[in-house]
Order: C-alpha cells, then structure tokens, then sequence
C-alpha cells in the first residue's frame, strides 16, 4: 500500500476511459484518500458514479479557468482534509478545428485557449493550492510525445504540451525547497475521449504498435501505476522530470 493515508486531488477524469481513471484506480488501488474534480452538470454526472465506484471522499465543481471557482475548491478541500499529499494535473483542451489543417494557420483566440487550459492551468492550481501541499507533497501532469516532435493532427495542442512541460522544471525549483516534487508522464496514446479529437488518431495507434519497442500500446492501468510510484516516497529524489510511459516508442527514430 504505496500510498496509505496519502491524500490525493485529481482533475480531469472524464469517464472510465480517461488517463486520470486509471491514475485515480490506482491511487485507491494503493490505500489513498482522492477527490476529484468536474467541470459542469454533464461531466457531473459522469463523474459522480467513477467517485461511487472508487469510494471518493468527495468530488467538486471546478472550471480550471474560473479563478473563483479555484479558490471555493481550495476553500472546500481545506474543510473536508487540511492538507493535500498528491495533484494529478490531467487537464487539456483545444478547439477541434485547430487540430485540423496547419499549424499556421491557428487563431489567436484557438492559441490563447489552448495555452490557458492545458498548460497555464497546472501553475495556477499548484498556486491555489499551495498553502495546503504538504512538505514531502507530490504534483504529476499529463503530457505527450507531441510536445517534443510533430505529430500530425495536433497543431496547437503540440505547442501547448511543450509550454507544460517546461512549466514542469521551473515549478518543480520553485517547489524544491520544501520538498515538493514536480513530475510529468509522457504517456503513449490511448483511446481517450480527447484523443477523439485528433484525425487519424487510429493510424497512430497501429504506428506505435508496429514502431515501439515492446510492439504494443500502453494502458491505462501502466499510466497508473507510474503515477502510483510518482506519488509515493519510492520517488522522493525526482524531480523536474518528463517520465516517458509509451512502451519506448519515443526511443525510436527511423
């Protein structure tokens, strides 16, 4: 049991499909205490029987964009645990028609967007939150293989997991100093419902299968438990680090 009376915050799980499902399995897997987050009435109620099923202490409304609706988060999360062990930020959006054509041709609004949602919003809830992360805490992101190298299709979401991962060395020094450690998972692609948004994303899939080493994708259930070990004190002297769990397809080059 890694992680025993850790508790431990996830935004982003959507459905039973999504990458932060499989972290959050995991954590209560290991013993942890988790919450998570929602985003309006419809991810509610998608997000309400995932929180039944892995016994959630409890799940909140927020827009990661709504800085009121971050601050009545933290404000509820201080009541219901004092302190916070574990953030698993999986949280990234950008407008479907700017994951089409090129990249050149994107707005200035379809960039703002993306940049805000998927990368701008791990510093601002590490932020928020803060005054509530305990000392030995640990913060885990979600990043993808299109943050170092073109993939087709993703356009703006490319450039916005690039600022994420960057964001991920300059908060995991601010953060140093009490400990606290700051982590991103690189993860293969998976049959996600935000991956439904990219062209050809079947294409990719068979690609890495025939192209990674270990000719397979990864799962869900193998991002978890990456996370699992970011989360717990086997990790303790990694920081700053962008962890690559693709069955080594990122190794690969012709």
């Amino acid at each position: 049991m890694l992680l025993e009376k850790k508790k431990c915050l996830i935004f982003g799980v959507a459905n039973t499909r999504s990458i932060a499902y499989g972290i959050a399995e995991a954590f209560t897997k290991h013993g942890a205490s988790i919450a998570m987050n929602y985003f309006g009435d419809a991810l509610k109620k998608r997000v309400e029987p995932i929180a039944e099923e892995l016994s959630a202490d409890f799940i909140f409304p927020c827009n990661v964009a709504n800085e009121q609706e971050l601050q009545d988060a933290v404000t509820l999360v201080k009541e219901q645990w004092g302190s916070v062990d574990t953030i698993v930020h999986s949280v990234a959006f950008a407008n479907k028609d700017e994951l089409a054509g090129r990249f050149l041709d994107t707005s200035k609004e379809g960039f703002a967007t993306a940049l805000e949602i998927s990368a701008f919003s791990l510093p601002n809830i590490i932020r928020h939150f803060e005054p509530l992360l305990s000392q030995d805490a640990s913060v885990i992101t979600l990043s993808y293989y299109g943050a170092e190298k073109y993939i087709p299709h993703y356009n703006v979401m490319g450039v916005a997991k690039s600022a994420l991962e960057s964001s991920v060395r300059y908060l995991a020094v601010d953060l140093g100093y009490k400990q606290i450690r700051v982590n991103a998972i690189s993860a293969g692609p998976i049959k996600t419902l935000a991956a439904s948004g990219i062209s050809d994303f079947s294409h990719i899939l068979r690609l890495v299968e025939e192209k990674a080493p270990l000719k397979r994708n990864v799962t869900q259930e193998e991002v978890g438990d990456v996370a699992v070990f970011l989360a717990s004190p086997l990790s303790r002297a990694i920081t700053g680090e962008v962890i690559h769990v693709d069955c080594g397809y990122n190794i690969v080059g012709i």
